[in-house]
């Protein structure tokens, strides 16, 4: 489902990465390790089709995603791509349920409020639908993150460093949160981190 070619990407002549070929199969996760200024977060971007490879190709879902329009790869990523950034993206002024129609509707899905709900419920953060997103805890806005990213039942889940800056405990409950909703979607999770703590929740390692 997930197939990555002798990719490769510039920035300029002294910062470019190469990076191994990926065959993930549907059903399977994947955790990504490697140190800073290995290219992590620029893998996770040519992954999700917010970066161009200079190179090679990217296919999630039988479509290699640098083949697409603009147009189509935006729509295409907001159906069957969820993305859990390093330090949550939310637009402040709108509540939490707002924030989530917000990314229903720029997918160019009907507003759902019951798989809103849903999905805050399953991350136990229902009771806080209508507040801000400054207003939530560190942890409670990692879970808005994670709705954020699975509210459209995407088919691929990418998290770049998603446990970084949490203590041992909350590392092991946000990866075990992550792995129950790509189950509860049917999508495939890839992780990308130096966090070695996840080593051991993952079949799937590939280092970079």
């Amino acid at each position: 489902m997930v197939k990555v070619r002798a990719l490769f990407f510039a920035y300029n002549k002294q910062t470019c990465f190469r990076f191994p070929d990926i065959d993930l199969e549907a059903g399977r996760n994947l955790l990504v390790l490697g140190e800073s200024g290995i290219g992590k977060t620029t893998l996770l971007h040519l992954l999700a089709g917010l970066l161009w490879p200079k190179s090679g190709s990217v296919e999630v879902m039988g479509t290699v995603l640098h083949e697409m329009s603009l147009a189509k790869l935006d729509r295409f990523r907001g159906r069957h791509i969820g993305l859990v950034f390093q330090r949550p993206h939310f637009v402040l002024a709108l509540s939490l349920a707002e924030n989530l129609a917000l990314v229903q509707y720029l997918a160019g899905k009907q507003q759902d409020k019951n798989r809103i709900s849903e999905v805050l419920d399953s991350l136990g953060i229902r009771h806080k639908l209508h507040e801000k997103p400054y207003r939530l805890s560190q942890g409670e806005q990692q879970r808005a993150a994670i709705a954020l990213a699975v509210v459209n039942n995407p088919r691929l889940i990418l998290a770049d460093e998603p446990t970084s800056s949490l203590d041992d405990k909350n590392c092991m409950k946000v990866a075990a949160l992550l792995k129950e909703q790509a189950s509860a979607t049917g999508a495939q999770l890839i992780i990308i981190t130096h966090d070695q703590r996840l080593k051991a929740q993952f079949q799937n390692t590939l280092i970079l």
